[in-house]
C-alpha cells in the first residue's frame, strides 16, 4: 500500500491561493485526515492528490512515483464523494462491479470482489436495489464498495459522512475507518467536523487559507495545539488577554486585566512585557463554591448554566469582568447555580500562551 508525499505543492485559481507551498507526508496504511473550515483548501489538495486538477507548483509523490502528470484512472484510487455520485440507472450490484469491469477483469473474478465488498459492508441482501430504494447511509457504503471493488490501494474521501444524519454519520464514521484498516489501504478523509475527524484519524493536518497550520494525532492537537486558530478549532478555548509581568524558567506569569496575575508554563516564545493570550480548556478548570485562595484562583460569579446531557456548561463572569465558559461531567461532581459565587482555578501546565495576534483575536480564529 502507498504513503503519499507532497513537496511544496501550490495550486492556485486566477488571484485565489486555494493551496500554499503545502509538504505533506502521509504514511502507508495509515487513515489521515484533512481538516479545517470551508474554503481552507483541503478539498483542493485532495483533488491534487486524486489527478483531478495539476499543482502549479511543487511535485506530488504516491508510493515512490511522481504522480504530477499521471492521469486519475492510473493513480490506483479510489473516491468517493460527499453527493455518493452512484449511477442511478444501475442497481448496487452493478455500481460495485463497474469498475472491474471497465478494468477488464474476467466475470468470475468481477462476481467474487463484488459480493466481497458488498458484505464487507453489510449490504449484500440489497445488491439488487436502485440508488433511489436506499438511504442515504447505504449509498455512502455502496460508494465505499465501489471504490475498494475498484482495486484501489490509496482512498480518497471527500466530506463522506457530509450528507448525512448524525446518528448515521456517527455510525458510518467507524465502519469506514474499520474497513480501510482491514484492507490495509491507506485513506485520506477530508473533513470540517473536528469530531469526526478526532474520532478516527490516526492523524490530522488542520489547514487555513490554503496552508498547513499543524499536524499531528488528535491527542497532540488537542493536548498541545501550536496555534490560536488550531487551540480554538480543535474543541474549544476559553482566550484571557494580558501582559507577560515576568518569565522565571519554565514559569510564566501573566497579567490579566484588572490586575489578576496567573501562571502557565507552556510558554510559544513570548517575552517579558509582551501582550499575550492564555489559553485554556473549559474541562480543564476546577471550580468550587464562595471565595478560596489557591495558585491560579479567580473569583466569578455563574451566569448561565446549559445542560448537555453527559455534560453540564457553566458561563462564569470573572470579577475582572471576562467572561469564560466551563464544562464539568453531568452525573459526577457537584452542580452549581445561577448567580451564584465561585472561585475557579486551572493547573498552571495545561495553560498555554501566545502571542497576541496583530491582526486580532476575532480575526486569528475566524473559519472564513
Amino acid at each position: 500500500m502507498p504513503d503519499v508525499r507532497l513537496v511544496n505543492v501550490t495550486k492556485k485559481f486566477g488571484k485565489i491561493v486555494a493551496v500554499d507551498n503545502v509538504s505533506l507526508h502521509i504514511y502507508d496504511k495509515e487513515y489521515f485526515s484533512l481538516l479545517g473550515p470551508s474554503g481552507c483548501g483541503k478539498t483542493t489538495l485532495l483533488r491534487l492528490i486524486a489527478g483531478l486538477i495539476q499543482p502549479d507548483e511543487g511535485e506530488i509523490y504516491i508510493g515512490d512515483r511522481l504522480v504530477n502528470d499521471v492521469p486519475p484512472e492510473d493513480r490506483d484510487i479510489g473516491f468517493v464523494f460527499q453527493t455518493f455520485a452512484l449511477f442511478p440507472h444501475m442497481t448496487a450490484w452493478n455500481n460495485v462491479t463497474y469498475g472491474p469491469r471497465v478494468k477488464g477483469f474476467d466475470v468470475r473474478k468481477a462476481e467474487t470482489i463484488g459480493h466481497e465488498v458488498l458484505e464487507m459492508v453489510r449490504l449484500h441482501e440489497r445488491l439488487d436495489a436502485f440508488p433511489n430504494e436506499l438511504s442515504g447511509g447505504m449509498m455512502q457504503r455502496i460508494a465505499v464498495a465501489r471504490a475498494l471493488a475498484a482495486g484501489a490501494k490509496l482512498l480518497l474521501l471527500d466530506e463522506p459522512l457530509g450528507q448525512l444524519d448524525a446518528k448515521v454519520r456517527n455510525e458510518l464514521r467507524y465502519e469506514i475507518r474499520r474497513m480501510t484498516k482491514d484492507l490495509e489501504l491507506t485513506a485520506i478523509h477530508v473533513t470540517h467536523d473536528q469530531s469526526e475527524a478526532m474520532a478516527i484519524s490516526d492523524r490530522i493536518a488542520v489547514m487555513k487559507k490554503g496552508k498547513i497550520l499543524q499536524v499531528g494525532t488528535p491527542q497532540e492537537l488537542y493536548i498541545n495545539p501550536q496555534s490560536i486558530f488550531v487551540a480554538h478549532f480543535i474543541g474549544e478555548s476559553n482566550f484571557l488577554e494580558g501582559y507577560v509581568s515576568n518569565i522565571s524558567g519554565k514559569t510564566t506569569i501573566i497579567e490579566l486585566r484588572g490586575g489578576i496575575k496567573v501562571q502557565a508554563v507552556n510558554n510559544k516564545g513570548v517575552k517579558g512585557g509582551e501582550k499575550v493570550l492564555l489559553a485554556i480548556r473549559p474541562e480543564i478548570f476546577t471550580v468550587e463554591k464562595g471565595k478560596k485562595e489557591d495558585k491560579n484562583a479567580i473569583l466569578g460569579r455563574i451566569e448561565r448554566v446549559t445542560f448537555e446531557g453527559t455534560n453540564v456548561r457553566y458561563e462564569i463572569r470573572l470579577k475582572n469582568q471576562d467572561l469564560i465558559v466551563i464544562v464539568k461531567p453531568s452525573l459526577t461532581g457537584e452542580w452549581f447555580n445561577m448567580g451564584e459565587e465561585v472561585t475557579v482555578s486551572f493547573p498552571t501546565e495545561k495553560a498555554h500562551v501566545f502571542k497576541y495576534p496583530d491582526v486580532g483575536l476575532k480575526e486569528e480564529i475566524a473559519v472564513e
